[in-house]
């Protein structure tokens, strides 16, 4: 998730690009820069880190000119540095880009086995390369993008400019934002509507597939083959600041939201479905057969990831696995060597305590390695040196209360434990291929739970008042109880507990009473019986009973106070899914009560000390 800003028209375009930047800062952080055409000849700034960086580089330097392209980075392929920054240019033609490229590889061989020459580890810079050669064999800057548009598979948006055709700006996107912006004499896009509030109110909102090319008086748009589509123009009212979410009242209910798109870009790129294989970019474990056990550390929702990757692995990959805190794990003499394989766990990926317990665990001679969202942070960097690091696409995440970045976790422990099936022999082709079809379902079924959200509202109405929650999970799900009251007490501050449904009996049921709410999560599976008998005995003691269950279940409602119906899917799935109603119940309780739900007191988005 990266920011794009473009702009042609009369007035000097670096100002309007880096003010656009600004409001999309938010959507990655880690460099930024620009390219400006004039007389005929590229200009580009480039910059590590925050936005303002780049602003000193422009008053050292400065660069003019009526057309530009722009943006902020959020790392996805190669450590944020000023080679990876965007644009990206190769005679001539600069490009900026947000998405993933899923073939970027066979691709830069290929250009390679041409002769080109790369400057950078991204997959942009393929686009790049692709247009550039395309325009070497005389085809026109459009005809050279819908040809490269042809070669590409992955999710995109791009922006694209060429030096000998300074009157046009190229976009095409699929799978990731854009929007045209409609000026008199003047023509803007980027990424997301908050970049360009400031200059119009009118928007062309492209579609999947759709590729615009913009002059200083208009825009033509068409599909990838060229053929031309009628073009509808939106007003929009947003004030700026609620732009900014797209239209979301907080940062967290649009990262809710955002989770089809975040899970799908983790998955795209690492899947084969033909051999049912599975690629862990950047993960090098060796001779997985060796490995003996597997100990996953994390924190706090991380933590909780990481005990539903225990149920992934153990299931699919046959391999010990146990959890531990990392605040506890140094403290306690663990017993490795290098048999032992150390998965950490981590959005942030600055972690102390994980941190902390990583290092210990290399020191013995572990295998250690990491799930995280944020390129070159320092738990990626310390497990770069041994295991390596698979890292999530969540983009980033703003609000404090974890949500698109603990679903992605799971996703990533998901792949994980297939590729280690299969590496080790013991999760065979026809199986694999079934866990990664049902894994690419996961996004469409998340849709069609953010469309119940309504009833959710409702159901967070009757109870927001409550005092005290219970939620309750068995096998995978009981994770999942842990996250969705860790949800609830992080954003609304009611005190809620999970627990194992099983472990009712041996304490917790003691709480049950009229007043109390208890959610229950009691989807197909395994462990479904056993788990509504549980949730009979608070029935039994009048709790007030809110139950996640599988649509098409005629047990629950008998039971229930209230259900939130989820999509059927494979019980190691599960809570990918049941974890999405238990976010937005969260969120709706803390908003009807009025607390801050993007910075609750007290917390911090990443814990960097002990």
């Amino acid at each position: 998730m990266c920011g794009i800003v473009g702009y042609i028209g009369r007035e000097e375009a670096v100002g309007i690009i880096v003010e656009g930047l600004r409001k999309l800062e938010y959507r990655g952080y880690d460099s930024a820069g620009v390219s400006i055409i004039k007389d005929g000849k590229t200009d580009i700034r480039r910059a590590v880190g925050k936005l303002a960086n780049l602003d000193k580089a422009l008053r050292d330097k400065p660069i003019f000119g009526n057309t530009g392209i722009g943006h902020t980075r959020w790392a996805t392929h190669g450590r944020p540095s000023e080679q990876n920054a965007h644009p990206h240019e190769v005679d001539g033609v600069s490009i900026v880009h947000n998405g993933i490229l899923e073939n970027y590889m066979e691709l830069k061989h290929r250009l390679q086995a041409q002769g080109r020459k790369f400057k950078s580890e991204t997959d942009t810079e393929i686009m790049s390369h692709l247009v550039a050669s395309h325009i070497a064999e005389g085809r026109n800057l459009i005809e050279a993008v819908r040809a490269s548009l042809k070669e590409i598979r992955g999710a995109f948006a791009f922006l694209i400019q060429h030096e000998k055709e300074p009157n046009k700006i190229v976009t095409a996107k699929t799978a990731s934002p854009m929007v045209v912006g409609v000026g008199k004499g003047e023509m803007f896009v980027a990424s997301d509507i908050p970049a360009l509030l400031g200059h119009t109110r009118d928007f062309i909102i492209l579609e999947d597939g759709q590729m615009a090319v913009l002059t200083a008086d208009g825009v033509e748009l068409s599909d990838f083959d060229g053929n031309a589509l009628p073009v509808k123009t939106k007003h929009v009212d947003w004030s700026p600041v609620m732009a900014e979410k797209a239209g979301h009242k907080h940062f967290m209910h649009k990262e809710i939201h955002e989770q089809p798109t975040a899970i799908a870009d983790t998955i795209r790129g690492r899947v084969l479905m033909e051999d049912a294989s599975v690629h862990l970019d950047g993960v090098n474990l060796g001779d997985v057969k060796k490995l003996r056990r597997l100990i996953i550390t994390a924190c706090g929702t991380s933590f909780h990831a990481g005990m539903v990757g225990k149920f992934m692995i153990e299931k699919l990959a046959r391999l010990g696995v146990d959890c531990d805190l990392a605040s506890e794990f140094r403290y306690r003499d663990p017993v490795l060597d290098e048999e032992t394989g150390v998965l950490a766990i981590s959005q942030s990926g600055e972690t102390a305590d994980t941190l902390a317990a990583i290092k210990l665990a290399k020191s013995q001679g572990a295998t250690v390695f990491a799930v995280c969202n944020v390129l070159e942070s320092s738990i990626a960097r310390e497990c770069a040196t041994s295991g390596g690091v698979m890292y999530t696409h969540a983009g980033p995440e703003i609000g404090v209360a974890s949500t698109k970045a603990f679903t992605t976790q799971l996703v990533a422990l998901y792949l994980l434990a297939i590729y280690l099936g299969r590496a080790r022999g013991v999760l065979d082709k026809g199986a694999a291929q079934k866990c990664l079809e049902d894994l690419r379902e996961i996004p469409s079924k998340i849709e069609r739970v953010l469309a119940t959200e309504a009833s959710i509202i409702a159901i967070a109405r009757r109870y927001a008042q409550a005092r005290d929650f219970l939620f309750l999970g068995r096998g995978p799900n009981f994770p999942i109880a842990l996250e969705g009251a860790l949800k609830l007490k992080e954003i609304s501050y009611i005190h809620a507990e999970g627990y194992s449904a099983g472990e009712m009996k041996h304490g917790p049921i003691a709480l049950i009473d009229d007043k109390m709410p208890v959610v229950g999560i009691a989807t197909e599976g395994p462990v479904y019986d056993k788990t509504v008998a549980n949730l009979e005995e608070v029935r039994a003691r009048n709790g007030k009973l809110i139950i996640l269950a599988t649509e098409g279940d005629s047990k629950i409602a008998a039971i229930a106070d209230d259900v939130i119906v989820v999509p059927r899917t494979d019980p190691l799935l599960d809570p990918i899914i049941t974890t999405i109603p238990l976010q937005l119940l969260a969120y709706h309780i803390a908003d009807i009560n009025g607390t801050d739900v993007d910075q609750p007191r007290n917390l911090a988005k990443s814990v960097t000390v002990e």
